[in-house]
């Protein structure tokens, strides 16, 4: 069973969890989450399978927070088209 290598980070299962309550961006807030569960011994195929994720998305959101660290979790926008509300105004 893989492990959340969160006190590597200075964190604590309940930190993990506060985190991904505050978290800005909906996809970092259910990646966060994701973590606390499996934290708390709940498999990540499990967990995969409650939010709706392939399995191995949750198992690369899991080895990229232990490599990496919390930040490393937090959505970024790579491009595509942008959100309706970014959209510039017709003049």
């Amino acid at each position: 069973m893989l492990k959340v290598l969160y006190s590597q980070w200075g964190q604590t299962p309940e930190s993990l969890y506060q985190s991904g309550l505050s978290a800005s961006h909906p996809r970092t807030r259910q990646r966060l989450m994701a973590l606390y569960r499996i934290s708390k011994n709940e498999s990540a195929e499990a967990v995969a399978r409650r939010i709706g994720r392939d399995p191995r998305s949750v198992r690369a959101w899991l080895k990229k927070y232990n490599r990496f660290g919390p930040e490393a979790l937090h959505y970024k926008r790579t491009g595509g088209r942008p959100p309706f509300a970014e959209l510039p105004s017709r003049s």
